[in-house]
C-alpha cells in the first residue's frame, strides 16, 4: 500500500503561502509561516504529524486490545508535537500522546500495557522513533 499527499508553496518563507492535499482530496488546507511558527489560522506540518500519530496509535491500540480479547468501545487520543528552535533552525523535540480508552471488562493495567505496546509498534511511532514519545493512558471498564 502506498499513500500520497501533496503540497504546493508559493513565495518566500515569511510571506509565502501554501496549500496541502491529503490523499484523494478528502482534506485540503492552507498553510503558511504564520500558521506554523505563530498562532495564525491555517494548518502546519506538525499538526498533520500529530493527526497521523493519534490516528495510527488509536488503531494499533484497538488492535492490541482486540487481540487480548477485549472489544474497545471508544479510544480517544490526542497528540502534541513539540516544535522548538534549536540553533539556527527548528526541530521536533518530542511527541506526547494522551489516550482515554473505554474497554468493558479490561483491567486498567492491561489497558496501560496494551497502550505502551501500541506506542512502540504503530507504524507512525516506528517512523518517528528518533523523537522521544511519551504516553499517558487512562481507561478500563
Amino acid at each position: 500500500m502506498d499513500r500520497t499527499s501533496s503540497a504546493r508553496w508559493e513565495g518566500d518563507l515569511k510571506s509565502g503561502k501554501g496549500m496541502l492535499r491529503i490523499g484523494d482530496g478528502s482534506f485540503t488546507g492552507a498553510y503558511s509561516a504564520g500558521s506554523r511558527f505563530a498562532n495564525e489560522a491555517g494548518n502546519n506540518p506538525e499538526e498533520l504529524i500529530a493527526a497521523a500519530h493519534a490516528s495510527c496509535f488509536s488503531m494499533a491500540f484497538a488492535a492490541g486490545l482486540s487481540k487480548a480479547g477485549f472489544a474497545p468501545k471508544r479510544i480517544e487520543t490526542s497528540a502534541t508535537v513539540h516544535l522548538n528552535k534549536l540553533g539556527e533552525g527548528y526541530a521536533i523535540t518530542g511527541i506526547d500522546l494522551v489516550s482515554k480508552a473505554e474497554v468493558p471488562g479490561a483491567a486498567p493495567e492491561l489497558v496501560a500495557k496494551t497502550g505502551e505496546d501500541a506506542k512502540k509498534n504503530c507504524p507512525v511511532s516506528k517512523a518517528l522513533a528518533a523523537v522521544p514519545i511519551t504516553l499517558k493512558v487512562s481507561g478500563g471498564p
